[in-house]
């Protein structure tokens, strides 16, 4: 696949690659002033991606578009989409609502999400009409081509493209179908989302895991062994499967920023204890309402964000009586309001979604 891309960004820029015949050098234009960057074809490494050029959009002209006219273009072997980020978790947003069947393949998906010959993201997520009496159904390809049942970022960013799509301001709230489940993000008058995530599953065989459970049928602090370390994990799913640790055996006073994800990251997600791979969730504790976090997440490895992470580590954190019921966490691209509430048993989840720019990609 080749990708050949607009973007209307939100700080004015209009950028457009191409992957014809590279010419002999190449010029760059940024909105703040004019430079000239000459580079040799020979210094670009792919030369599926040798053009490129960046060109100012004035105010004006970027007040022109209609988000909802560009998204409804239909060239074909094109794919309009939107990028939006929830703390710094991003992705493509595709509007798929004239079909349940995705407009790309899991292996386009994962080009699109490459960082350095793609439009770089942690995902492609598809809005599709709504299945089981639901407004919309939301799908999601990770970076690396795999379905994951559901991502937190990723429904707030899914109910703000939807927002976007129909024009729609202040509160909304909508049902969702996804691979967990209903889902219910609500935009607040503030601009922030708050999910219902519902209940989380803790029946070891449900996470899944193959831990032996020892706290009636859940997984709660209990000692996996990793690349030879012994660690302390509680399981819990939000849909999909989440390990949290708060330390090593005898050390819980785990510093997260310590940790090298890229090494241990993917010993826990291919750990013979998950047969469906698993998130990680590594915590440390400041307070009873305030957590940090790192996370491994399966089929996208360290990002800067993962909501339900964020709401299983804080259920993880209630049943070893480290945390209260509403919790700050703190991932590296922002914190999450987080709450277990106990009238109903399920999660909620609040936090921002960003619009990042408008683009095309030839497929």
């Amino acid at each position: 696949m080749s990708i050949a891309a607009t973007i209307t960004s939100t700080n004015l820029r209009s950028v457009s690659t191409s992957t014809t015949t590279p010419p002999s050098s190449y010029t760059l234009t940024t909105p703040f002033k004019l430079n000239t960057l000459k580079l040799t074809s020979s210094s670009i490494p792919n030369p599926k991606f040798r053009s490129l050029s960046v060109t100012a959009m004035t105010s004006a002209s970027q007040q022109t578009l209609s988000k909802t006219a560009f998204l409804d273009r239909t060239e074909s072997g094109t794919l309009h989409f939107v990028k939006y980020h929830g703390l710094g978790n991003d992705f493509i947003m595709v509007n798929n609502l004239d079909s349940m069947e995705p407009k790309v393949t899991p292996e386009q998906a994962a080009k699109l999400c490459d960082r350095n010959f793609g439009v770089g993201a942690d995902g492609v997520i598809f809005a599709m009409p709504g299945s089981n009496g639901t407004d919309y159904t939301m799908r999601i390809f990770n970076s690396d081509g795999s379905e994951p049942e559901m991502c937190g970022n990723g429904v707030r960013c899914f109910a703000k493209f939807i927002a976007d799509l129909n024009n729609l301001q202040g509160k909304q709230s909508f049902t969702v179908h996804t691979g967990a489940g209903l889902i219910i993000p609500e935009i607040q008058e503030d601009g922030q989302v708050k999910v219902d995530m519902g209940e989380p599953v803790l029946k070891a065989s449900d996470v899944p895991t193959k831990i032996p459970p020892n706290k009636g049928e859940s997984v709660v602090k209990a000692k996996i062994e990793v690349d030879g370390v012994s660690w302390n994990v509680t399981c819990v799913s939000m849909g999909n499967p989440h390990c949290i640790t708060f330390g090593r055996e005898g050390d819980e006073n785990l510093v997260v920023d310590e940790l090298n994800l890229a090494d241990i990251g993917p010993a826990f997600e291919h750990h013979v204890l998950f047969p469906a791979r698993t998130n990680t969730e590594f915590v440390q504790v400041f307070s009873r309402t305030h957590l940090k976090m790192r996370v491994w997440e399966r089929g996208a490895g360290a990002t800067l964000a993962c909501g339900t992470g964020a709401c299983a580590l804080v259920v993880a954190a209630i049943l070893e009586g480290r945390s209260e019921r509403n919790c700050t966490v703190d991932l590296p691209g922002g914190p999450l309001e987080i709450e277990w509430r106990e009238a109903d048993n399920h999660v909620y989840m609040t936090g921002p979604a960003e619009v990042v720019f408008y683009g095309s990609a030839h497929l």
